[in-house]
């Protein structure tokens, strides 16, 4: 059962307890986005413009005899581009141009290997992240599968396979340092073909102080070409636990309506072409990303024509790739990040790319999506202004919270003390009407008119913050700023408790605040006591498997709460004595016990 079930279960069981309560054993009241067309195979690419003496036809740069290719018509710069149906047919070409070599590119934030073969990505670590998986920091490159950002180009059923090809480079050493607050720095790889017909140059320019890569190309213009990059194959498994690591590995991309869409890669059995257009493509695993953005710019914005899934390599995750068009001119150019989810730095990089990991399931995400915002700045905020690591911060932030919700639950508990004054009335009129079902039905109407008596006014403000509720689970479980941050004997606030300390004391919390409840019930419903020796065990065996910082956030808000809850049940218990008063002792039924007093 993975987390986001057991999440479903816990608020389901919390629910019951709340609802129930206040509904089961009261009398019962009378019954009274537009989303794009798709882009049929063989429709033309951006940019597409009719053959002349300077385009090259791509069947005399590939070995062997290719199959006829469509006619591509030409089409507008602004039309996405399909992915043909031999995507993956790529035949090698010959030759190489130069010998194999590799140039590391590192910073503050990353070491790049990027290799002449393809002019590809061979590794990246991420030196301020550690691995948990590995000796050292964290690894965004899987060993032994598909390299990022390999080239193949596209026409028709034509394939020019670039990935596996040998480029020249422009840098003059092996290993180039960015300083921190230095200069950007670029790298050049080119090839060309051994007919001299054919020559692509791509340009990867990174900045000391972000962790995306501007990346701009051109090439010999070859008449209804596409460009299909690699993303790579997935990002090894870095996380204490790998299940949980592998179970979030998921294809994200944001189409041209602004609709953001989540599928895990685990979920493609087979190579799989995913409709765009896009204006993003990225995958992710729990904490970290590997994204394509089209376009030079957040103000410069290009679409990417689709992704391709597919080319699973031994135990790795599937491949994935997109295509973009190429300019009249044979240029390219957008943006790829490779780094973690910082909610601050992908806010920075637009396009919505702080939503590459959505908070929630998909129906929900438009109501909790607010909640996370101000929930991650709030924590933020109090670690950067207090100076303290997080777990002090969830302590302080769960007492905050009951602080804020403690108006919501005054107004649920005058609600049930409202209904518990009428009880005794209603009462009187069930016994006097029980045998006229029509006039009992209009006397109770009009008795809750006059009184105001609402039996769900008591759970409803108990209600309202349960989206705050949904926000924080997922706030906690996959939030990067928790990663591998320690607390007490917790080592990691974003993985389990090693120890099921902190699972054991919520279940016990739970416990001590419903017997302080149930202690100012007369005669308790037998479901209701119940509920509360079972509640309180599966909710410590389901949040066993949560992170440790949502145990430690829940655990304190209910210890926080039990000065309050303990007020509420004096109140009752003294409302209870009033209306037992008033009913002269004849046994009035109290609200939530449906029981007589003496």
């Amino acid at each position: 059962m993975n987390t986001q079930v057991r999440f479903l279960v816990a608020m389901a069981l919390m629910i019951a307890v709340l609802v129930l309560t206040n509904i089961l054993f009261p009398p019962v009241p009378p019954e009274p986005p537009t989303t794009s067309e798709p882009i049929a195979e063989g429709a033309g690419p951006e940019g597409a413009v009719p053959a002349d003496p300077e385009t090259v036809d791509l069947s005399q740069l590939v070995e062997g005899t290719p199959e006829q290719a469509a006619e591509t018509p030409a089409d507008t710069e602004t039309a996405p581009v399909p992915l043909p149906e031999s995507a993956e047919a790529a035949p090698p070409l010959p030759g190489l141009t130069a010998t194999a070599r590799e140039v590391v590119v590192e910073g503050p934030l990353f070491r790049y290997r990027l290799s002449t073969v393809g002019a590809t990505v061979a590794s990246l670590e991420l030196p301020t992240y550690r691995s948990f998986q590995f000796d050292g920091p964290v690894r965004m490159v899987p060993d032994g599968g598909i390299r990022p950002l390999g080239n193949r180009l596209l026409v028709g059923r034509d394939t020019l396979n670039l990935r596996d090809s040998t480029f020249t480079t422009s840098a003059p050493e092996s290993v180039i340092t960015l300083a921190e607050g230095g200069s950007d720095q670029s790298v050049t790889f080119t090839y060309r073909h051994p007919s001299g017909a054919f020559t692509f140059e791509v340009t990867y320019t990174f900045a000391p102080d972000r962790y995306f890569v501007d990346v701009s190309g051109s090439m010999t213009r070859i008449d209804g070409a596409v460009l299909l990059t690699d993303l790579g194959s997935g990002i090894p498994p870095n996380e204490q636990r790998r299940r949980d690591d592998e179970a979030m590995h998921a294809l994200v991309t944001r189409d041209a309506n602004e609709s953001i869409r989540a599928e895990r890669l685990d979920g493609f059995d087979e190579r799989e072409v995913v409709e765009g257009p896009f204006t993003w493509v990225a995958f992710k695993s729990k904490f970290f990303v590997t994204a394509a953005l089209a376009g030079r710019t957040d103000l410069e914005p290009g679409v990417f024509g689709g992704a391709l899934v597919g080319e699973w390599v031994g135990e790795q995750q599937a491949s994935v790739a997109f295509t973009q068009a190429v300019g009249q001119d044979g240029s390219f150019a957008y943006r790829a990040y490779f780094g973690p989810q910082e909610r601050d730095r992908l806010l920075v990089i637009g396009q919505d790319m702080h939503e590459v990991n959505p908070y929630g399931w998909r129906f929900l995400r438009p109501i909790i999506r607010p909640f996370t915002g101000i929930i991650v700045y709030v924590l933020d905020f109090l670690h950067d202004a207090l100076g303290w690591g997080y777990g002090w911060v969830l302590i302080v932030f769960g007492v905050m919270m009951r602080v804020v919700l403690f108006p919501l639950h005054m107004k649920a508990m005058r609600a049930q003390l409202r209904n518990m004054a009428v009880q005794p009335r209603l009462k009187e009129i069930q016994e006097k009407y029980k045998n006229e079902p029509e006039r009992l039905q209009k006397e109770m109407v009009r008795l809750y008119k006059e009184e105001g008596f609402n039996p769900l006014a008591g759970c409803l403000p108990m209600l309202l913050p349960w989206p705050i509720l949904v926000a924080l689970f997922f706030v906690f479980q996959y939030s990067i700023q928790f990663r591998g941050v320690p607390f007490l004997w917790l080592p990691d606030l974003s993985a389990p408790d090693p120890l099921y300390l902190l699972p054991v004391f919520l279940g016990l919390s739970m416990f001590v605040l419903q017997w302080v409840s149930i202690r100012t019930i007369e005669n308790p419903n037998p479901q209701l006591k119940m509920m509360m020796w079972i509640m309180p065990f599966f909710m410590g065996f389901i949040f066993m498997q949560f992170a440790s910082g949502l145990n430690l956030y829940y655990s304190v808000a209910n210890v926080a709460s039990l000065p309050q809850q303990i007020w509420v049940a004096q109140e009752r218990k003294r409302a209870q004595q009033k209306t037992a008063a008033k009913s002269g002792g004849g046994g009035a039924a109290v609200a939530t016990g449906g029981s007589k007093s003496s």
